[in-house]
């Protein structure tokens, strides 16, 4: 929940605190008091987009900061969500919480902190998603679009604890697969007569490079045995050469060191410390000898081999231009010819694959189906109960006549769907919420009938219904008692106190004009515009005791009456008894506003 809010240069709210607690919280004050500011300030905070003219007039930037506490039951999805996005856990006398803050600059760009790390406002969305819920009084308008009723509808089946709330996720497996399946028999199929020519153009390609029984590395050990070949003569020479210097002319090394070696000895007679030298000179002269002997061995092999080299520079020659051809490496070429090779194999045995793959979608398509009729049927039974539930909510708000039935019907093709086929990723349904306003009347699309009192009243209820599958910690209502009052008020108070009871463990930020409302507060602020120095700005303060009764008794009658005092008391009492005065239900014809 909520625990603490900061406002500082937004608008004409200049720096305004609001310490909230658990249950509902209340925000009455006259219009333009700067009530649906505050509900924008937290908007930002669950990734709501910036406007440009936010920052007060002579001011560079606004800031919003709030501090979050996360309900138990949330914990572990909230701590994904930051483990995903690389931010830090939050955690103050003992509680989990979430530190946001969000500074938007004067034309629209802003900054996002969460728990003092620098992140983007989509990662705040995401957070913000299971934190608050913001319900405004043009927001309940999504309601008549029939494109969100079976998201609300699953949510039910989820929240309701049903064992059928797996099978959403067993039915996106299922699609999954299936649409695995279409796009292997897609790959398999397409123009025969493109296949025929494909295949003819990797046989000449392998056939090619086949018969040229290509070896990794080939090109330049050839490359170096060409150039041997080519320098025979040279080579023989600098071998006899070498070998004539070390051993074989006269003068030469061998004899060089020899003579050494015989000199040495007869110093050695005399000076045994020449020992050492000595030895080495011996040695020196059996390397000399092997050095030779190779020399000669070498040289008396190498011969010239036309022939060969005649072969070499063909072989170089077709090297390079399969090489130049297929754009690569010997290793690349190589390696392109098993590629090739490979998708040779799929097509020639494409028949016998596709008839496999033909074999597996038909599977998946049926498995698909099962699945979608038992959430079918997992959803009509869900649409029951969640139709008796919503009756109950809106007969206590003085819509008893009225009946919202959920229709569940089979869908053709769908946007995503596999063609001829009312399969998809969801199931294969199509929800739509029907309302039929009085008694004998047909039921009709919400977009076509419902008024805007009657759209509060149904969402009221719907969230009422929701509460326990909604993965949220927050409820915001920002004026959703348009068009209506009286006891379905005071009902309407008490349906959206139930929202944050202590069972649920969460939270109402509400805003309102009515005092049946305002009445069922756990904490009740007073929104004001006041001007200061020619400035106007709005200070927030928390009501308590006379001074609450005294703005139940303002908003009741304009002024603070004995007799406004009274009823005010009487409303504050009645709320407290938690036992709302039940509107009677409009006969049929009557309108609800």
């Amino acid at each position: 929940m909520l625990r603490h809010l900061r406002v500082t240069n937004f608008a004409i709210l200049s720096d305004v605190e609001i310490e909230l607690g658990p249950g509902m919280n209340v925000l009455t004050g006259e219009t333009g008091a700067g009530k649906s500011l505050i509900v924008e300030a937290v908007n930002l905070l669950r990734g709501g987009r910036a406007s440009a003219d936010i920052p007060r007039a002579g001011t560079d930037e606004a800031t919003v900061e709030a501090l979050v506490e996360v309900p138990e039951d949330l914990r572990a999805r909230v701590a994904s969500v930051l483990e995903g996005a690389g931010l830090p856990p939050g955690e103050i006398d003992g509680s989990i919480c979430i530190a946001i803050r969000r500074v938007i600059q004067r034309g629209g760009r802003s900054r996002t902190y969460v728990n003092g790390a620098l992140t983007t406002a989509a990662r705040l969305a995401e957070l913000g998603s299971l934190l608050v819920d913001l319900s405004g009084q043009h927001q309940h308008q999504g309601l008549v679009d029939p494109s969100r009723h079976l998201e609300i509808l699953d949510a039910f089946v989820v929240g309701s604890g049903s064992s059928d709330g797996g099978l959403g996720e067993a039915m996106q497996v299922a699609w999954a697969e299936l649409r695995r399946c279409d796009d292997a028999v897609t790959a398999l199929g397409g123009d025969g007569r493109e296949r025929e020519a494909r295949v003819d153009y990797l046989r000449y390609q392998l056939d090619e490079l086949d018969g040229a029984s290509l070896v990794p590395g080939e090109d330049a050990a050839i490359e170096l045995e060409r150039v041997r070949l080519a320098s025979v003569d040279q080579l023989q020479s600098a071998a006899r050469g070498a070998e004539e210097l070390l051993y074989g002319g006269d003068d030469s090394a061998r004899d060089r060191v020899s003579a050494a070696a015989r000199e040495l000895e007869r110093g050695r007679r005399t000076d045994p410390g020449l020992d050492v030298v000595a030895k080495q000179l011996t040695e020196i002269e059996t390397l000399i000898d092997d050095a030779a002997d190779q020399l000669r061995t070498y040289a008396d092999k190498l011969e010239g081999d036309p022939e060969r080299l005649a072969w070499i520079d063909e072989r170089i020659a077709l090297l390079r231009r399969l090489t130049r051809k297929h754009a690569g490496t010997l290793d690349e070429v190589i390696a392109k010819a098993a590629e090739l090779r490979g998708e040779l194999d799929a097509l020639t045995g494409r028949d016998a694959k596709l008839v496999a793959a033909q074999v597996a979608r038909a599977a998946a398509e049926a498995a698909a189906a099962q699945v979608a009729a038992e959430v079918t049927a997992s959803r009509k039974k869900a649409a029951r109960r969640l139709e008796k539930d919503v009756g109950a909510a809106l007969a206590e708000l003085g819509m008893g006549a009225a009946k919202l039935t959920v229709s569940v019907q089979p869908i053709a093709a769908t946007a995503g769907g596999r063609p001829g086929s009312g399969l998809g990723p969801t199931g294969a349904d199509r929800i739509e919420f029907l309302l039929a306003s009085n008694k004998g009347e047909e039921v009709r699309p919400l977009i076509k009938i419902a008024s805007g009192g009657e759209l509060s009243r149904i969402m009221l209820a719907l969230k009422l219904a929701l509460r326990r599958a909604d993965e949220v910690a927050t409820y915001v209502f920002d004026e959703v008692d348009a068009g209506i009052g009286g006891a379905t008020a005071q009902v309407m108070g008490a349906q959206i106190r139930a929202v944050a009871s202590t069972e649920s463990g969460r939270q109402v930020l509400c805003v309102t004009h009515l005092p049946q409302i305002a009445a069922y507060a756990d904490h009740h602020f007073h929104v004001e515009k006041t001007e200061i120095a020619g400035r106007t700005e709005t200070h927030v303060r928390k009501l308590l005791g006379t001074a609450r009764k005294d703005e139940l008794a303002r908003m009741l009658g304009g002024q603070a009456t004995s007799k406004a005092r009274a009823h005010a008391a009487e409303l504050l009492a009645e709320a407290n008894r938690g036992v709302p005065v039940k509107p009677t239900a409009k006969p049929a014809g009557a309108r609800h506003n």
